[in-house]
């Protein structure tokens, strides 16, 4: 395989669309990319190998509420960790692929509210679109 040159094209994670995109190469450091330019919303970002960051969880920090949460009321403590766990899985997979985790985010919140026995809250509405201006035409 040849070097990488400034220029090429390379697949790589970007940070701003959040996948994997076509990228250029802006600068090259020993033979290997360093910084590259996203071809769909032209951010300029580390090389990434491809690799999405890690998610921002702090695990001790949660193991600590589940604990508190233990001695307030194992019920409620039983329902708040499903609500957790299904949070953690749902940043994993819109780190994975965004479009497709919307829709397992929206079922899988319809289930830890209906475990919970909370009813469902009405949709919120659309938000409005501004109408253009027409413009006249010039003669």
């Amino acid at each position: 395989m040849r070097d990488i040159r400034l220029g090429d094209d390379i697949d790589d994670f970007c940070v701003r669309c959040k996948r994997v995109t076509n990228h250029v190469v802006v600068s090259v450091v020993k033979a290997a990319p360093a910084k590259v330019r996203c071809r769909t919303c032209h951010s300029d970002h580390d090389f990434r190998n491809e690799q999405a960051p890690p998610p921002k969880v702090d695990l001790r920090k949660q193991a600590l509420f589940n604990e508190v949460l233990k001695k307030v009321d194992p019920a409620e403590a039983a329902v708040a960790v499903q609500a957790l766990a299904a949070e953690d899985l749902a940043a994993e997979a819109l780190a994975a692929n965004p479009i497709e985790a919307e829709a397992e985010v929206e079922v899988e919140d319809l289930a830890v509210e209906a475990a919970a026995g909370v009813e469902e809250a009405p949709p919120k509405p659309a938000p409005k679109t501004k109408a253009k201006a027409k413009t006249k035409a010039r003669k």
